[in-house]
């Protein structure tokens, strides 16, 4: 994307992120350095998805291969494609992946689409409803009454009569979802806020519900394993009828299976392979599953290859990276190396730049090959771990060069300015890098 097509408001919400050395909520399309070769498939999977299919997709690469950078950025393409996204973190106990309804609580409660934050499920669910109301209106068979407004009697009929079929399919193995629905519809429309709070918490999968909401909708105890497939299965309804053509589901740190129990580990290894049954046998049309993993999961005995189902799923053969095939069920990250980090750093000097009064002053004094210098300097620091390297190097590029170039019309970098790595800007990966550039815990200066 052109820097020059970027909005000041856009540009200012991402070089103020790279300032504070975090990842910016939005715009990480300007960051997908290297990312270009899985764009075409990516789009295509996406589309097959809005078209009523589902995929499944295993993401591998080291650490600091950048995988959760990967999904978020995938995530922000498929919002702009209107679809809802949740992302995942699988930890043993936070999220046990073997405790499917746990795994549906936690993508509810970070379901967000392009207009809505999380959880977007009551605004998802209120939407429906009135998309239910608008169906029904067109149709043309709902009476005026002595005011030549709809009859609100025969306009509720009717939607619960849509809503029916709209869920026959979800109800005949989770009629729970429905009855909520329904049970929750009247509660708004009686203003019984409460009850229908109560309902909402159901069904995104919250435990300990008042036993009054789960009268009014005549269902009891909380979700459990099975009932979290059939709870997906009606939300992915939900989400298409009110005009989000399908949910990216990313399931990120899924080697963490590996350092669990036995038991657990079979467990959570059992409930991928369902999951990944379930798409394939078409009962969640609409779903995009991703996974992200390190090799070890997917090739170690202490991951995939515990489950040979599992493991013949997703087997993949890697030769040469060059020659990756982007459609395969398994995708390989190789990372960042230093042109790809120098031309990240050109990318975020001319967006940049863009903002400021005079940008061709800019993109001389802070030209390529200081960008390059400057990147070569941080990876050394950094004990030469590229792939760790981009968060440090952007925010000494904003903060401390861009910036005051800006700011200040006689600073030269490279006489000015003297790259100094601190132990306590640093996060524990960074750290351990550090660590074995240097000896001791004084600050390191490095000379460009």
């Amino acid at each position: 994307m052109s820097t020059t097509a970027v909005s000041a408001a856009r540009r200012r919400e991402v070089i103020d992120a790279l300032r504070r050395g975090t990842v910016p909520q939005a715009g990480l399309d300007l960051f997908a350095v290297g990312l270009e070769r899985f764009t075409t498939a990516l789009d295509d999977e996406l589309a097959t998805v809005a078209g009523g299919g589902a995929v499944f997709k295993a993401v591998r690469g080291e650490y600091g291969s950048s995988k959760t950078f990967f999904a978020r950025w995938l995530a922000e393409r498929a919002k702009r494609q209107g679809f809802a996204v949740t992302e995942i973190q699988v930890s043993e106990t936070e999220t046990p992946l073997h405790r499917l309804e746990t795994v549906y609580r936690r993508l509810v409660e970070r379901l967000s689409t392009a207009s809505q934050p999380p959880s977007a499920l009551r605004d998802i669910i209120d939407g429906w409803f009135y998309t239910l109301e608008e169906d029904v209106l067109s149709t043309g068979n709902v009476p005026l009454d002595g005011d030549g407004m709809p009859d609100a009697q025969a306009l509720s009929a009717g939607v619960d009569d849509l809503l029916e079929q709209r869920l026959a399919g979800v109800a005949r193995t989770t009629p729970a979802f429905a009855a909520a629905l329904r049970a929750y519809r009247r509660a708004r429309m009686d203003g019984d806020t409460a009850i229908a709070e109560g309902l909402i918490a159901w069904i995104g999968g919250q435990p300990n519900v008042a036993a009054a909401a789960k009268r009014a909708a005549g269902v009891k105890g909380d979700l459990d394993h099975f009932g979290a497939l059939g709870f997906l299965q009606g939300l992915l309804t939900v989400l298409r009828d009110s005009g989000h053509p399908g949910l990216l589901v990313v399931l990120d740190e899924i080697e963490t299976l590996q350092r669990v129990r036995s038991d657990v580990r079979e467990k959570g290894l059992n409930a991928l392979r369902q999951l990944l049954d379930e798409v394939d046998g078409g009962r969640f049309p609409g779903l995009y599953l991703m996974i992200t993993g390190t090799p070890a999961f997917y090739d170690g005995q202490q991951g995939v290859q515990r489950l040979a189902p599992l493991a013949q799923r997703l087997a993949t053969d890697f030769g040469d990276p060059r020659f990756d095939n982007p459609r395969a069920v398994q995708i390989r990250l190789t990372g960042f190396d230093l042109d790809k980090l120098v031309r990240l750093g050109g990318t975020i000097r001319d967006l940049f730049a863009e903002g400021t009064p005079d940008p061709g002053r800019l993109r001389t004094v802070v030209d390529d090959a200081y960008v390059a210098e400057l990147a070569q300097a941080v990876t050394g620091g950094l004990g030469g771990q590229v792939g760790i390297a981009p968060r440090v190097f952007l925010r000494k590029l904003v903060e401390q060069v861009l910036d005051k170039v800006d700011l200040y019309e006689d600073f030269d970098p490279r006489r000015h300015y003297r790259l100094t790595l601190k132990s306590d800007e640093l996060t524990d990966v960074e750290r351990n890098a550090f660590a074995q550039r240097a000896s001791d815990a004084e600050d390191v200066e490095l000379d460009l």
